[in-house]
């Protein structure tokens, strides 16, 4: 149950912030490679890109790749939000005095980001080609001109066979361990020094709810920024016959070519639509966690009220 109410939690938030993840990966990949001033700059800021895409290709075109998004949230914050909840239900993140230990919840963090992502791997990247493919007009980054999910998959596989579904997962791994760890602990932390000190006025359970998962969502944006950026443009690289990135060889060579092209500036590209994915994203599934998992309790509590 742990993992359907984590996975349950995550497919309401995105939803709602897919729109997000699609302008932050646009602006992500726009002047890859390139210096400041040297690149057509289709998407001026967050608000800018929304008006573009829709003026462009749509209204609708804000939700692409929707279906493999949702898809990966539920492999992904099953695995993650299931096994943290898993752990949590058994103590394996508190200290010997019972309190919160920041230590073990950023372990057991990281370590259920790491099983999850890489169980959603071919998911995300699906979604990362889907969410950059644009009109020629205003195209950023490799287009690789996909028909749907499904089609995506099976294409690589014929091409590739299941190490080419993973291509990509390798630049997941940083940022998923540092986002997941950041997150699950501040948000942790944070609710906890919130119910301690007795810091809300009606409502709270909710409202720190509320509070924690907007902290964790700076908190998550500013260290997983850059590795999030650097995870979107492996994936979606081009790859020649051999299975060789284009761009790319590695993870440092990504990170080595973007610091001599691009500077320190071009790691926080998309930042505010980062945030803007992130911090709503992060409020509204573990709201979502934390509503799910009071009903959960108030279940099973009944029943064993009724078979008493």
């Amino acid at each position: 149950m742990e993992f359907v109410i984590g996975a349950a939690s995550a497919v309401g938030a995105g939803c709602f912030t897919n729109p997000m993840e699609v302008v932050k990966t646009r602006m992500q990949l726009q002047g890859e490679l390139t210096k400041r001033g040297h690149y057509v700059v289709h998407y001026r800021n967050f608000f800018h890109a929304f008006y573009v895409i829709a003026k462009n290709e749509g209204i609708f075109a804000i939700q692409k790749g929707l279906a493999p998004a949702l898809c990966h949230q539920v492999v992904l914050n099953g695995v993650r939000l299931g096994g943290y909840q898993y752990a949590e239900d058994r103590g394996l993140n508190l200290n010997k005095n019972g309190e919160v230990s920041i230590w073990r919840s950023t372990a057991v963090g990281a370590v259920m980001g790491v099983i999850g992502v890489l169980s959603g791997s071919p998911l995300y990247m699906v979604k990362t080609r889907l969410q950059s493919q644009a009109g020629e007009a205003i195209a950023v980054g490799t287009q690789h001109k996909l028909e749907g999910t499904i089609s995506a998959l099976v294409s690589t596989y014929r091409e590739s066979g299941l190490k080419g579904l993973w291509r990509g997962a390798g630049g997941s791994v940083p940022r998923m361990m540092v986002g997941s760890s950041t997150q699950l602990t501040s948000f942790y932390v944070v609710k906890e020094f919130l119910a301690d000190n007795k810091f809300y006025v009606i409502a709270p359970g909710l409202l720190n709810t509320f509070v924690a998962s907007m902290i964790g969502g700076v908190a998550v944006a500013i260290t997983m920024g850059p590795l999030d950026l650097i995870s979107t443009r492996l994936y979606n690289q081009g790859f020649d016959k051999n299975g060789r990135g284009l761009l790319y060889t590695s993870y440092m060579d990504c990170v080595r070519k973007m610091w001599r092209t691009e500077g320190f500036a071009g790691f926080y590209k998309g930042i505010v639509p980062c945030y803007m994915r992130i911090g709503p994203h992060t409020v509204l599934c573990f709201v979502f966690w934390d509503q799910l998992k009071q009903l959960q309790k108030k279940y099973t509590s009944d029943e064993i009220l009724e078979t008493s």
